[in-house]
């Protein structure tokens, strides 16, 4: 039996299609996936993620222990409230989880990935033998985000709380009702948002005062494809147990300092033997969509008489491909040899198609990237 969220019989009751997202019945769309795409990139979206896992860190060895659990160091996080992104990694280098974790005071919040709750969490709690700390899922608190160039207004009326002083990867509390709010601003689409982590019995409430305000209710099928213009990664897709952050575009976010964590050594020796992949953006401009799977190929050699030169070819792997509705056109994010530059080719249905290759990133605050 698939797990429901604390929204599930309002997503129902609003007309959503629900499906089967990593064990969890979850809105894929509310009618159009592309009226929902829009609605973020120009007024206000809001989102059902109380399918990630939110875990409370605290005790006597907290950021000790999150120093060496994480290829980031928390002990950047000189104010309370302030986030960092980073990788969890595995003695090998892989990505175990990437995971978004807030300071509070001598608490830390960390919340990972829906799919990978239970080896996030079994590995978590392997590290955390060997130190003085605590680990608590948050089951009690269900997890909304509200994004878009509209959102951080339409949150604060929504909270009755000013928001305007929250800067970006900071979270802030908020007391009423009886319960404890928690508001950070942070997202996954690219535009400026919240994500509110409230108690389960406050979020129907939440949501439907959003959408009093403007909030255009959203599903999972929007928030792939702007998290796919924004060039974020998707784990299971861009990284992996098998994929390193060097490989998965997350090098800006490994501290090298001389502190150690799990998955150093193994990172040291990869990036000294020099790393052989890299995830690049691709953007086709002929008709067709790009997607998961799909091989890219490239000649190392360039380009000869305005055509891709017949020779030595590298190979690569689409990771994530769509259709963007921003663009109006195919973009994906592909594993490929570094070697490649400015062209490739796509393999669509047995045919080579030419496509561009550009940083993985294509749209940014509702405007290409270029």
């Amino acid at each position: 039996m698939l797990q429901k969220t604390p929204l599930a019989d309002l997503h129902v009751a609003l007309g959503a299609k629900l499906v089967d997202f990593a064990g969890w019945a979850m809105p894929v769309n509310y009618g159009s996936q592309i009226q929902e795409h829009h609605a973020v990139r120009k007024a206000c979206g809001i989102f059902d993620v109380s399918h990630m896992t939110i875990v409370d860190v605290s005790g006597a060895q907290a950021q000790i222990y999150l120093r060496y659990l994480l290829a980031n160091d928390v002990a950047k996080l000189s104010r309370s409230g302030q986030a960092l992104y980073s990788a969890m990694l595995n003695e090998r280098g892989g990505v175990v989880d990437d995971l978004i974790v807030y300071c509070n005071a001598d608490e830390y919040r960390v919340v990972v990935n829906s799919g990978t709750r239970e080896k996030d969490l079994a590995w978590m709690q392997k590290i955390a033998a060997n130190f003085d700390v605590t680990l608590a899922e948050r089951d009690d608190l269900a997890m909304l985000a509200i994004q878009g160039p509209d959102a951080l207004a339409l949150a604060a009326q929504v909270l009755d709380e000013d928001l305007s002083q929250l800067k970006r990867f900071y979270g802030q509390k908020i007391v009423g009702e009886g319960s404890e709010t928690y508001v950070g601003r942070t997202g996954y689409t690219g535009e400026d948002g919240v994500e509110i982590m409230v108690a389960n019995a406050l979020a129907e409430k939440v949501w439907r005062r959003c959408n009093e305000l403007g909030a255009k209710s959203c599903g999972l099928g929007a928030r792939d494809t702007l998290r796919l213009e924004a060039g974020m990664n998707l784990y299971g897709h861009e990284m992996n147990d098998a994929v390193s952050p060097l490989v998965a575009n997350m090098a800006w976010t490994i501290d090298w300092s001389e502190r150690d964590f799990v998955g150093k050594a193994a990172l040291e020796g990869e990036k000294a033997a020099g790393v052989k992949e890299k995830l690049v953006g691709l953007v086709l401009e002929s008709r067709g969509v790009m997607r998961e799977g799909y091989v890219v190929l490239a000649r190392e050699g360039g380009l000869e008489e305005g055509r891709l030169r017949e020779g030595d070819c590298g190979e690569g792997v689409i990771t994530s491909g769509s259709f963007s509705p921003t663009l109006d056109c195919s973009i994906a994010l592909a594993r490929v040899p570094v070697s490649f530059e400015t062209e490739a080719q796509v393999v669509m249905r047995g045919k080579k198609h030419p496509v561009k290759i550009v940083k993985p990133c294509f749209v940014r605050n509702g405007k290409a990237v270029k």
